[in-house]
């Protein structure tokens, strides 16, 4: 086994086990927003990993250049996307998974407080909020 070969099977054994850890995260994840910043994260890093192990296996060749302005379009536009998503999310108001102090787990609004404040509504420990 040469060197190459070497090289582009541990950057592909790190692709996938970043893709493996983005599906998971994906899967066992509470809310939109956890699950969003753990494809984000995971899933930039797998293709970073793919995309260079096809680099380091084309050698220097014309398709290499290809390969990089992949992984520069990947690194732009995968955390792009996974912000507009938690955004639009956020804008929805779309619950946020929250521990409470016994170890439970539960969804509350991501706006409650601003909610709470522009109704005027008592908040949940009895005191008003502020404007």
């Amino acid at each position: 086994m040469t060197v190459q070969t070497a090289v582009v099977i541990g950057l592909t054994v790190a692709a996938v086990f970043f893709t493996f850890v983005g599906a998971v995260g994906l899967l066992r994840l509470p809310d939109i927003y956890t699950r969003a910043h753990a494809a984000a994260k995971a899933d930039t890093l797998g293709a970073g990993f793919a995309v260079a192990a096809a680099a380091v296996h084309f050698g220097v060749q014309y398709v290499v250049v290809k390969v990089l302005l992949l992984l520069v379009f990947i690194y732009i536009t995968n955390p792009t996307a996974s912000h507009a998503i938690s955004r639009a999310a956020y804008l929805q108001d779309a619950p946020v998974w929250s521990r409470a102090e016994d170890g439970s787990g539960e969804l509350i609004s991501p706006r409650a407080d601003e909610h709470r404040a522009e109704t005027g509504v008592q908040s949940a420990d009895g005191g008003e909020t502020e404007p």
